[in-house]
């Protein structure tokens, strides 16, 4: 689990995180949604340790982030799997050995045991086969799915997601929301993602955090949003017709 108290971020005189404080379960899918400028990127960046803080704390399993050797923060580093928004492949790395990158930074492992990892989570994402490739002769939902397979081989506690369906048809954006679902209740991973996708709140949003200019303004799991009289809430997800006609077909529903 991870625990937020009271976050505060400043860069100069602009406030972006405003006292926030909430806690991402273990083997839920945890997703922070926002208007452009909320403040979701930087709080991402906070979890990560990419971002310092003036005021509160994050905690990863009751250890402070703030309070943490660099031996330490070098084995949360390991605990850490991270799928970028672009997916991030190094251009000039087949797509074995850009799965293989965090094995060779991060473990002592032989090379046949990286090999035979490497081929295990790309057969989980359903890219047996493709180890030669480059990433440029891989489709964006490809490129994704290799992401996801680079950040779940070490095995890792923590999962973050930077916008993941970004730049997707929304089939594709459909089966790499399934595909984190998955790898999160198989592992028992707690995954946090960056999110503007609304699709993925209904789909995977099992915890969602809603923030509004640097605060959090709510949160609750895709059922319970369906509820929420929160007019920021409402204003944000049932901006399109579509999601209006869900929200009152669900509302008849459960009534």
């Amino acid at each position: 689990m991870i625990v937020v108290d009271n976050l505060h971020k400043s860069f100069g005189d602009a406030h972006i995180l405003k006292g926030i404080s909430t806690s991402f379960e273990k083997g839920k899918t945890n997703l922070i949604i926002g208007q452009s400028g909320s403040g979701k990127t930087v709080f991402l960046k906070c979890l990560l340790g990419l971002y310092s803080y003036e005021k509160g704390s994050i905690s990863y399993e009751g250890k402070s982030l703030n309070d943490m050797t660099p031996n330490e923060k070098r084995d949360l580093r390991a605990d850490i799997g991270m799928v970028f928004q672009g997916s991030a492949l190094f251009d000039s790395m087949t797509i074995a050995e850009n799965v293989m990158f965090p094995l060779r930074m991060f473990t002592k492992q032989s090379k046949s045991e990286m090999e035979d990892r490497v081929n295990q989570v790309l057969n989980r994402v359903n890219l047996d086969g493709a180890q030669h490739k480059m990433p440029s002769e891989a489709s964006g939902g490809m490129q994704k799915r290799v992401a996801i397979a680079r950040a779940i081989v070490n095995n890792p506690k923590f999962l973050f997601c930077d916008e993941p369906n970004s730049g997707l048809d929304p089939k594709t954006a459909i089966v790499i929301d399934n595909l984190i679902q998955e790898i999160t209740d198989e592992f028992n991973i707690t995954t946090v993602i960056n999110s503007h996708d609304m699709n993925s709140v209904m789909e995977i949003g099992e915890k969602i955090v809603f923030l509004k200019n640097g605060h959090k303004e709510w949160e609750g799991s895709k059922d319970t949003i369906f509820k929420t009289d929160n007019e920021a809430v409402t204003n944000f997800v049932y901006s399109s017709e579509l999601f209006k006609k869900v929200r009152k077909m669900y509302l008849e529903d459960n009534t």
